[in-house]
């Protein structure tokens, strides 16, 4: 008797919790910006916890995301970023691999 096979060569394409983080203890305001909020720089406020890392959480889908922080206005780069690629602005972008 024949039995179906399942399928498991299929991609996993639920969404992951992905937390960012940013050490700034003397910022007044921190947000997150990227592909996945199309750049905007408002839109992601992060919160500081009592040692001065300030974090966000987003659901995202796997894939490829770049992203930098926005901290007091100023656009920062995340210092444990998997990788970085430059931008159109002669800057470099974070870059973010989520499986």
């Amino acid at each position: 008797m024949k039995t179906a096979a399942k399928k498991t060569s299929q991609v996993d394409r639920k969404e992951r919790d992905i937390e960012f983080s940013y050490l700034a203890p003397h910022a007044q305001s921190v947000f997150l910006a990227g592909s996945f909020n199309q750049w905007n720089p408002s839109s992601h406020p992060l919160k500081r916890d009592e040692r001065g890392t300030w974090k966000i959480t987003l659901p995202l889908m796997p894939g490829r995301y770049e992203y930098r922080f926005v901290t007091d206005g100023k656009w920062e780069n995340d210092p444990f970023c998997e990788g970085c690629f430059m931008n159109e602005f002669g800057t470099m972008n974070c870059v973010m691999i989520v499986k």
